[in-house]
């Protein structure tokens, strides 16, 4: 992922720098189950000199790889040459217990699992810092009006903080998904060339995983089974999803003609080099677009799952790129969003504009069941409040003044409803007698 969009801390994590640092922790660790076994003739000084002496520099290692080919050959190569250094002359060398038994996936893969777990608590804790901002933010909007929208068009009235609860309730969602991902990929497997324990106690894979967190694969084919990692950009994907959804609305909302909420525009920022009465929702857009990525990553995840027999390597050089730029969009997209909802400007007068701006036709729901319960059909009652509706909203498409729907509606003889229920029916508020039901279940919510 390109700097721009890279946060520090996540970044950091898919450098080479953290990644051969764990590679050298494994190694070591599995140096420390060889010698308490006693098995293969390291002992516990060897395993100690290791611990103290094993180095590397990812300089040293990208020249050694130059003449490989083989980046794991290159490290061991690299790590051998600290370890030995202070070896005198005909003297055994420690180094030749580091990767005893053990092949290349054994070393990888299980330090892309640890890499992933690191980065899952990143993003996990992404989620419940915006889960919480729209929950906070849900409550403080709870009681303000405005028109919901099906299909882009007027429906009936709620309230702004019902959408800020909605996005609440995905971020909880999304919470639970990673953190499944996250039990799924803390796994690891050291078992050696395709699985069998040829050559190394399945020991030294217990001890290393869990010195590292992790749980042993049951069964591993040199590699681990490539449905985890399938699970985890899968998981990342809907996540990113879910934060486009959010970005959409924001969008939607900043709109001109519609104006009900704006994303933050900071003292100083320019929105345009042409126009410079622009604020544009440039934040939300960029969610919206990272998201395309993050979600087309989750097609490689999906395609490395099938490989050849028991291994191969077609799946790892697209992890290097789909799986570190996924987690890294992600983070960053997330950031952008918590600062996005927690500073959403809302515009409470424009909302209650809009919500007028249709001339009482949002009612029609409840003009239909009142008219239904005065003893009419429901295809009579339909008829009456459609007919009226369609003239209302003749008028609003032109602009053109006119009868309000509830003025057609008195003036219509078929309309038999009363001027008393006719003033509870055009009352917003009468359509959301129940909404505490739907914040008592956020006032439960737990991130």
């Amino acid at each position: 992922m390109i700097p721009r969009y890279t946060r520090p801390d996540m970044g950091a994590i898919w450098t080479n720098q953290n990644k051969f640092e764990v590679w050298k922790e494994i190694e070591v660790l599995a140096c420390e189950a060889q010698a308490q076994l006693g098995q293969a003739g390291i002992t516990a000084e060897d395993a100690a000199w290791i611990r103290a002496h094993a180095d590397f520099t990812v300089e040293r290692i990208d020249e050694i790889e130059r003449t490989t080919n083989h980046d794991v050959i290159a490290f061991l190569t690299c790590m051998a040459e600290h370890i030995d250094a202070d070896i005198p002359e005909g003297q055994e060398k420690p180094s030749r217990w580091v990767h005893y038994g053990m092949t290349s996936s054994d070393l990888g893969d299980t330090a892309l699992s640890y890499q992933i777990v690191q980065a899952l608590d990143i993003i996990i804790d992404d989620v419940v810092k915006i889960g919480q901002a729209c929950k906070r933010r849900a409550f403080e909007l709870k009681d303000t009006l405005c028109v919901g929208r099906t299909h882009g068009i007027h429906a009936e009235p709620m309230t702004f903080g019902m959408k800020f609860g909605s996005w609440a309730w995905a971020m909880k969602r999304a919470q639970v998904r990673l953190q499944q991902a996250r039990d799924v990929a803390a796994t690891g497997a050291i078992s050696g060339a395709v699985g069998t324990y040829s050559s190394i106690d399945p020991f030294v894979e217990q001890y290393v995983c869990e010195k590292m967190g992790l749980v042993p694969d049951p069964l591993s084919t040199q590699v681990l089974a490539r449905d985890r990692h399938a699970q985890v950009m899968t998981a990342l994907a809907v996540t990113a999803a879910s934060f486009e959804s959010i970005a959409m609305q924001v969008r939607l909302c900043q709109e001109s003609d519609v104006i009900e909420a704006e994303e933050p525009f900071k003292a100083g920022q320019k929105g345009s080099s042409a126009m410079p009465h622009k604020r544009n929702p440039i934040t939300a857009e960029r969610v919206c677009g990272m998201a395309r990525t993050i979600k087309a990553n989750a097609q490689v995840g999906l395609d490395d799952v099938a490989l050849w027999f028991e291994r191969d390597i077609s799946h790892s050089s697209a992890e290097r790129v789909a799986l570190a730029d996924s987690f890294i969009a992600l983070d960053y997209i997330a950031d952008k969003l918590l600062w996005i909802v927690d500073g959403l400007q809302v515009y409470p007068e424009a909302m209650k504009a809009n919500l007028n701006k249709t001339r009482g036709l949002i009612f029609s729901s409840k003009v239909l069941l009142a008219l239904v319960n005065t003893g009419i059909t429901r295809e009579e009652a339909y008829a009456i409040v459609q007919r009226n509706a369609m003239e209302t909203w003749a008028d609003v498409q032109q602009a053109k003044e006119g009868p309000t729907y509830r003025q057609r509606l008195e003036a219509d003889p078929e309309c038999t409803l009363s001027s008393e229920t006719l003033d509870r029916i055009f009352d917003p508020w009468d359509f959301l007698t129940r909404k505490d039901a739907v914040f008592e279940r956020l006032e439960a919510l737990e991130f």
